[in-house]
C-alpha cells in the first residue's frame, strides 16, 4: 500500500495513448456513493413513505460525516483495494482492478483492506493490521487517521450494500446478497467506536435494529 500511496503522477496516458488527469476522490463523489444504500437497499426494504423519510434524514447524516473527514486529498486511491484484487507474483504482491482510481484520501484503502466485506476477520487481526500500517508511517497525525478510516469504511460498506443490492435486483447476481449479513456486522462494528456516528445509528436502529444488530 505504501507504494502505491507514493505514486505522484496525476496525468497519464491511457489505453488509447491519450492524455488523461486522475480526478479527486472529492466529497460530492462520496455522498453520491454512500446514497446507493438509499437508492437500492433501502426502496427494496421500506415502504415508500418510509423509505422518503429515511433518505431525507440519511442524506443530511451522510453530508455531514463527509464534512468531519480532516486529511486531504492527495493520495493515491485504487477504491478497490482487497483481497480478491492482491495476488502473489514472483514472491512480490501485484494489483489489479486499478481503473477507477481516484486522488483521495489515504485512510480509503486502508478501510477496504481491512474492512473487506468478501473475507471474515477477526476484531484483533484487524487492529494489527491498522497499526502495522500505522508504525510504516511518517509525520501521520493518528487521531486525524483514525477518525478518517472509521468514517470511510462506514461509507464504503453503506455504499456496498446499495451496489451488492443493485447487482442482485437489476443484473440478477443473487449471490452477492450472501456478504450482506457480514457487511451489516462490519457497519455495526464501527459504528460503536465514534460518536460522530450517534445519529446514523439512531436511524439506522429505527429502521434496521435487526440487521445492524443480528450478528
Amino acid at each position: 500500500m505504501n507504494k502505491i500511496q507514493s505514486i505522484k503522477n496525476r496525468r497519464i496516458k491511457n489505453f488509447k495513448n491519450k492524455n488523461y488527469t486522475i480526478p479527486k476522490y472529492n466529497k460530492t463523489i462520496l455522498i453520491k456513493e454512500a446514497n446507493l444504500f438509499s437508492d437500492w437497499y433501502v426502496k427494496n426494504k421500506l415502504t415508500k413513505l418510509s423509505k422518503n423519510r429515511f433518505s431525507k434524514k440519511f442524506k443530511k447524516i451522510i453530508k455531514q460525516l463527509t464534512s468531519n473527514l480532516r486529511l486531504k486529498n492527495n493520495f493515491f486511491v485504487h477504491r478497490d483495494f482487497h483481497v480478491s484484487n492482491l495476488m502473489i507474483v514472483n514472491n512480490r504482491i501485484g494489483l489489479i482492478d486499478s481503473q477507477d482510481a481516484l486522488i483521495g484520501n489515504r485512510a480509503y484503502d486502508l478501510a477496504s483492506l481491512v474492512d473487506d466485506v468478501r473475507l471474515k476477520t477477526t476484531k484483533s487481526f484487524k487492529k494489527k493490521v491498522f497499526n502495522f500500517y500505522v508504525k510504516k508511517q511518517k509525520k501521520l497525525d493518528i487521531d486525524k487517521f483514525k477518525n478518517d478510516f472509521e468514517i470511510l469504511s462506514i461509507l464504503r460498506n453503506l455504499k456496498i450494500i446499495g451496489i451488492f443490492t443493485r447487482l442482485a435486483i437489476r443484473d440478477g447476481k443473487k449471490k452477492y446478497l450472501k456478504m450482506i449479513p457480514y457487511t451489516w456486522k462490519l457497519i455495526e462494528s464501527r459504528i460503536n467506536e465514534n460518536e460522530v456516528f450517534n445519529e446514523l445509528k439512531k436511524l439506522l436502529n429505527q429502521n434496521f435494529k435487526r440487521k445492524l444488530n443480528e450478528n
